[in-house]
């Protein structure tokens, strides 16, 4: 007998890519357990399966670096509850220094959707009772018709885990001039911030010709991460859903005076911000 829960919850997180550097990313995680009925004719109870699901989910691979650990030219080095990792890559240099709860090794040479949901369904395994003989794990992209990009960021006054310096979000953009939904302006920006790092000035330790790097301490610990500067795009402020919308309607509206700007930035799946000016 096969269990099946689709789209039980989103993932929100970047990983690291040998070819794009740190790409934000957003999956739908949906499951399949089969095994034989218990004495309630069940094969296992959806409430425990939810539970179980979501809170490893939540905790493991939700607002964290994924990285590849068997990647060539990666570098690791761990100490005592924090992470240092080193990679060339198609995008120049990432370095990154961060609490280990802000980073989550996985078992292969490049993440993808396959890669991350075998290695999930090894560390699974001991969560649920010995009725069900096998697990899978389903991971997805929402469905978009129209521009979208990759970003990846931290913010260091939150007090929870977007205060990790290197999570991200796989994101729509909708844009209105003078009441027109206008795609071109849509694509514009998604063309622009494909696989970026949205960096605050307020958090830049160094600049120099080809790299930028940035540095905080947040309640989880100090986080650093040093990117090339074309990985990057930089705001005056923080980089919340609800600046991301600010920023964005006010540097449309310099592209494109005298009309008015409606902007809806979505931060991940199914909810963002809006501003109209």
């Amino acid at each position: 007998m096969h269990l099946f829960v689709e789209q039980l919850t989103n993932v929100d997180f970047s990983y690291l890519d040998a070819n794009r550097g740190i790409v934000g990313e957003t999956w739908w995680a949906s499951a399949i357990l089969e095994g034989a009925l218990d004495d309630q004719g069940m094969v296992c109870d959806f409430g425990i399966v939810k539970k179980t699901l979501r809170q490893w989910l939540d905790t493991e691979l939700d607002h964290r670096l994924l990285v590849p650990a068997e990647a060539p030219g990666l570098e690791v080095k761990k100490t005592g509850e924090r992470v240092n990792i080193s990679m060339q890559t198609g995008r120049g240099i990432v370095e990154m220094s961060a609490p280990a709860q802000a980073v989550t090794l996985i078992d292969t040479a490049e993440i993808t959707a396959a890669s991350v949901a075998a290695w999930s369904i090894k560390q699974l395994q001991m969560y649920f009772p010995d009725t069900i003989d096998q697990l899978t794990l389903d991971f997805t992209t929402e469905t978009i018709d129209g521009a979208f990009y990759h970003y990846s960021h931290g913010l260091k006054k939150h007090a929870g885990n977007c205060q990790r310096i290197a999570h991200g979000h796989r994101s729509r953009i909708q844009i209105w001039l003078d009441g027109q939904r206008d795609e071109q302006e849509e694509s514009y920006w998604a063309d622009l911030w494909r696989d970026i790092y949205i960096g605050s000035t307020e958090d830049l330790a160094s600049d120099d010709n080809d790299t930028l790097s940035f540095a905080y301490t947040a309640q989880q610990g100090d986080f650093s991460l040093t990117l090339n500067r074309a990985h990057c795009y930089m705001m005056s402020t923080d980089s919340t859903v609800e600046l991301i919308a600010d920023h964005l309607a006010k540097e449309i509206s310099k592209r494109h005076p005298g009309k008015d700007i409606r902007v809806r930035a979505f931060e991940g799946v199914n909810k963002g911000a809006m501003v109209q000016v």
